[in-house]
């Protein structure tokens, strides 16, 4: 039997349930459970983090990453409170994470003592499994209970630990309905399919289209095989969700790219000229980019019910997981021997690649972002796992880094949280310390967190991060103009040098200026075997590479020029240069 409440909290999850890695930052209110992984450190990594928050950014990549599961640390109070934002990214992005917080004394708590604060009700939204504590001998059912609900719902769990059980033993005195070692860490997911009858009327609707298209999310990450299958079947155009975007290769001559403001125009063309669709685990929030009701038939595959029909109006929702699901439809459609509609999607394609390529490839000083992206595209290795932050610098990974081979790529995705770039590029490395991990972030995402750059260094870990250095919160900046017309207001940074920083800190520094410092900048921070950043000076004056633009948009972009937008008039400049260009084939 474990020492203390503490050892068995952490037998259990290591032994029990797998978990070899804990982020977070120790306080006096975790004492006890610092003190068990400190006894297990051969077998539990703790990685000490900066900020609470970034620890709980680390859980949910690893677990994005992996597939297993995260696991997160807080002390009391303002340390647990920091983890709320990390563990809401893991809920909407369905990660499995649990999170492990501490709480004051159990015979002080109701008198406002320091740092009390009502955890179980803080995290009452965000966590699936949400329990504290009350007596040591619960701690072996509560460990199994959490990590199992996070697992099979792919969502958080919270155990909340006051600081005096953490100590003390578990021990003989059991209620008459328990005895030590009644529950288990057996579990296994629901892998689920549809109905024969469900399953023929979904490949009815397909067989019936002449021009089907797909949507696929991270729920198809582990489904490309099959996926690419029932796309040359039905003669399919295949559109990506954002963090789908490693179903496909990105040069896979089957896909159109991304969907929505970071997507690309023969996506958006595939959706409006389509007469079915086919969604494949993706819960695509912009409805706006999907076909209009009543333009195409629907159906959807999603292992949760309740996502079926939540974004477009399906005929058919099947219950299932992506794989089996679509490989049990496959036998039931037939091949469409018209290919015009895919012929006429990869036309546009490469034409909207070609494009790309020489927005891309443009020597333009201050240096074009998409430039950035595209050359470190060109330099990540096959395997190579790319972390970005929000803000512009998405766009531009977005588009600009095709995804090929092994790669693997996520970000913040329904929460489109700031400052996630750094503490998953950390995870990444830590989850495939063999593999590139590179975190493509922005000026001001970058710094809300930079101190994980730190932990980087004391990990050593050869995390390298690229830096979008325009010297504004860019994407705001465009929002404010783009959606209401007014100037932008509140979005310029202060200088800030980030090669002196990552050189403070122990890493390696790099400044880039120009066009042809990008590459060799970016081959030296690769091959580095210390953390390395590279810091881009760009065109604050870019504008967001959206697919295209409404006629409301572009109204409200002319009010804002005119109504004193800073630097108005080098943007007008830019995007009449850039549309000239464009047109011009240059």
């Amino acid at each position: 039997m474990a020492e203390t409440a503490a050892d068995a909290l952490v037998e259990g999850l290591q032994r029990r349930w797998g978990v070899e890695v804990v982020f977070g930052l120790p306080g006096d209110g975790i004492n006890g459970i610092m003190e068990a992984l400190r006894k297990r450190k051969d077998r539990v990594r703790f990685v000490q983090v900066r900020h609470e928050e970034s620890a709980a950014f680390m859980a949910c990549a690893y677990a994005k990453y992996t597939g297993k599961l995260g696991c997160c640390l807080a002390t009391s109070g303002p340390g647990a409170l920091h983890l709320i934002n990390g563990l809401y990214d893991a809920k909407m992005d369905q990660a499995p994470v649990i999170a492990l917080t501490g709480q004051t004394f159990s015979d002080l708590k109701g008198s406002s003592f320091q740092q009390e604060v009502n955890l179980t009700a803080v995290f009452a939204d965000v966590a699936g499994v949400n329990q504290e504590v009350m007596n040591p001998n619960q701690v072996p059912m509560l460990v199994d209970a959490a990590c199992r609900h996070a697992l099979l719902h792919r969502g958080v769990a919270h155990l909340c630990f006051p600081v005096d059980l953490q100590e003390k033993p578990l021990d003989d005195e059991l209620s008459m309905h328990k005895r030590h070692g009644h529950t288990s860490a057996a579990w296994s997911p629901a892998m689920t399919l549809p109905s024969e009858g469900e399953l023929a009327h979904a490949a009815e609707v397909l067989n019936d289209a002449e021009k089907p298209a797909m949507l696929v999310g991270r729920g198809a990450l582990g489904a490309a095989a099959v996926v690419e299958q029932m796309a040359e079947r039905l003669g399919s155009p295949v559109v990506k969700a954002l963090l789908g975007k490693a179903v496909l290769p990105d040069d896979h001559p089957l896909t159109t790219g991304g969907l929505g403001l970071l997507g690309t125009r023969p996506s958006e063309e595939v959706m409006a000229g389509c007469d079915a669709l086919l969604i494949v685990g993706s819960s695509f929030p912009y409805v706006e980019y999907l076909p209009k009701p009543g333009q195409a038939r629907g159906v959807q595959i999603d292992d949760r019910a309740d996502r079926l029909g939540l974004r477009y109006p399906v005929e058919v929702g099947l219950v299932g997981d992506a794989r089996p699901t679509l490989a049990a439809l496959l036998g039931l459609v037939r091949r469409k021997d018209d290919r015009s509609w895919l012929e006429k999607a990869q036309a546009s394609m490469k034409e909207w690649n070609e494009l790309q390529r020489r927005r891309a490839e443009r020597d333009d000083v201050p240096i074009k972002p998409q430039r950035v992206a595209w050359e470190l595209s060109r330099l990540a290795a096959d395997d190579a796992i790319l972390s970005v932050d929000s803000g512009t610098n998405t766009f531009w990974a977005a588009q600009n880094f095709p995804i090929r081979g092994r790669q693997t790529f996520s970000c913040s995705g329904l929460l489109a949280s700031m400052a996630c770039g750094m503490p998953y590029a950390i995870a990444a490395k830590v989850a495939f310390p063999r593999r590139q991990s590179i975190a493509f972030v922005g000026d001001g995402g970058f710094t809300m967190l930079m101190g994980e750059f730190l932990t980087a260094v004391k990990e050593r870990l050869a995390v390298t991060v690229v830096v979008i250095k325009n010297g504004s919160l860019g994407q705001i900046k465009w929002e404010q103009m783009l959606f209401l017309g007014n100037p932008e207001y509140g979005c310029q940074l202060p200088e800030f040098d980030f090669v002196r920083f990552a050189e403070a800190c122990g890493g390696l520094g790099i400044a880039v200026r120009e066009p042809g410092q990008i590459r060799p900048a970016l081959e030296k921070a690769l091959s580095s075997d210390r953390p390395a950043l590279v810091e881009v000076a760009v065109d604050p004056n870019e504008p967001l590479p959206v697919p295209s633009l409404s006629a409301k948009q572009s109204l409200h972009l002319a009010e804002a020029l005119a109504r004193g937008t800073p630097g108005g008039g080098k943007i007008a400049l830019t995007l009449f240069r850039n549309k000239v260009r464009d047109l011009a084939g240059k």
